[in-house]
């Protein structure tokens, strides 16, 4: 029964990553609409239209470990639903290029600080054994939310004429909603609890309530943490010598996340997809594709991240990269035939699933100390953001139909993000610690030595 408990609060807490997914790629079905619309240029079209969310995920990654902190992580939850409600309901009715951006802005600060505060809450609350895969339940949901936005995409096009786009984008304001009653149902994180509050009473009545087994032993292990965080009765400050590695480590895996290419491929899938040959409505249902090999393959990552661990889901992962993204440059580069291309962009996707997809949250939340874990979630969650929008940014003058440096044939994006997968398994397989089955405190212990 209190197992029960900490897997539904952790289900409900990770329904911020469904909103997260639905939110950052049902964009695609509105992207060329809203170019068509309002005219304007790639590099406008670009920077406002296409990355504005990302954006404001930025800002809500940078800054959203100060209200996790100080008000607390579900708290925080609550905001991030209501951010997600009015970046909804603005989007769809906005009406001209600027409103329609600082409405996504919105909703991108929503998700930048829900990278930040749902995987801190979840692997706040889990056991050393299930951390992994509880942790990783708010991939299963940005997953989910992708390939729902696709569907959604797919079915409501046609739907509202030249208003498609605003039926695709206000459709999100459901979920909003739902997820922000669900979170006044979860409590509070215990470590914040004790960390921030020194409330050991309530602590404990949630950790006896999510089933742990020795209170006492859990609170005085959280306790010495915090000590151990003090030097001559000071916090350490975030940037000491004592976290280079810790900081070091959450950069890389933010960095190569974004490197892969990912964001690119799943904001622009349609587009991608028309440049193989696929006719635009048949390139729509392709990118359903794409959002089903992700589900399936987050699952198995799900089931694989907490018996073969974090490092061999990562090694696993970059040879499905460096293989697909290959393969990929070459179809491009050949001319191979659309469904040649399309298999390995599958391969890629599922390559994505089981290693970064699954891996990243997770492990950015249980590598820092109780007493910094909100900055340094808010720093690995920062470095993600600020290269998916640059990313973002500066597709449109490397894929533009009309004007894109590489708009007859985007062969070289492809090699390029599978030599930095390259890159990535060389970093896995010489400086990422395993840390399966070990507790946060221990974890704290092992890192920091």
């Amino acid at each position: 029964m209190k197992q029960g408990k900490l897997f539904r609060w952790s289900v409900v807490v990770a329904l911020a990553g469904f909103i997260f997914g639905f939110d950052t790629v049902v964009i695609s079905g509105a992207n060329q609409p809203i170019k068509e619309l309002w005219h304007t240029s790639p590099l406008f079209h670009g920077f406002f239209i296409m990355s504005m969310a990302l954006w404001g995920t930025v800002l809500g990654a940078i800054f959203g470990g100060i209200p996790t902190e100080i008000l607390g992580r579900k708290t925080t939850l609550l905001w991030v639903g209501i951010l997600f409600a009015v970046s909804a309901f603005g989007s769809a009715f906005a009406t001209g290029p600027y409103i329609f951006s600082f409405f996504r802005f919105i909703g991108g600060v929503g998700i930048g600080v829900s990278s930040v505060v749902a995987p801190i809450y979840i692997s706040e609350i889990s056991t050393p054994v299930t951390r992994g895969r509880l942790g990783a339940l708010y991939q299963f949901n940005i997953v989910f939310g992708i390939l729902i936005a696709f569907l959604s995409n797919y079915f409501l096009q046609g739907v509202g004429g030249a208003n498609d786009w605003r039926w695709m984008l206000g459709v999100l304001a459901v979920p909003s909603v739902i997820y922000t009653l669900l979170v006044l149902t979860v409590s509070e994180s215990p470590r914040w609890l004790i960390s921030k509050k020194n409330d050991l009473t309530k602590a404990k009545d949630v950790m006896k309530t999510i089933g742990v087994e020795d209170v006492e032993a859990e609170v005085r292990s959280i306790i010495e943490s915090n000590r151990h965080e003090t030097s001559g009765g000071h916090s350490l400050s975030f940037f000491s010598r004592k976290h280079t590695r810790i900081i070091g480590l959450a950069f890389m895996i933010a960095f190569f996340n974004q490197l892969s290419g990912i964001n690119f491929i799943l904001y622009y899938a349609p587009e991608i997809l028309e440049k193989a040959g696929l006719a635009a409505k048949e390139s729509l249902f392709n990118s359903i594709a794409i959002g089903g090999i992700n589900l399936i393959f987050t699952f198995v990552g799900l089931y694989f991240i907490d018996r073969v661990g974090r490092k061999t889901l990562l090694v696993t992962g970059s040879l499905g990269y460096i293989t697909s993204l290959s393969m990929v440059a070459w179809a491009f580069y050949g001319h191979t035939e659309p469904s040649f291309l399309m298999g390995f962009l599958l391969l890629f996707i599922a390559a994505h699933a089981v290693g970064q997809g699954a891996v990243i949250w997770v492990f950015i939340s249980e590598i820092f100390p109780n007493k910094i874990r909100s900055a340094g979630q808010s720093f690995g969650a920062s470095i993600h953001w600020v290269f998916a929008a640059l990313i973002t940014l500066i597709t449109p003058v490397f894929l533009d139909k009309d004007d894109g440096i590489f708009k007859e044939n985007p062969w070289p994006i492809f090699a390029f993000f599978a030599a930095m997968m390259a890159g990535q398994l060389i970093w896995v397989l010489t400086k990422m610690p395993e840390t399966k089955g070990v507790s946060l405190e221990e974890l704290e212990k092992q890192l920091s030595s």
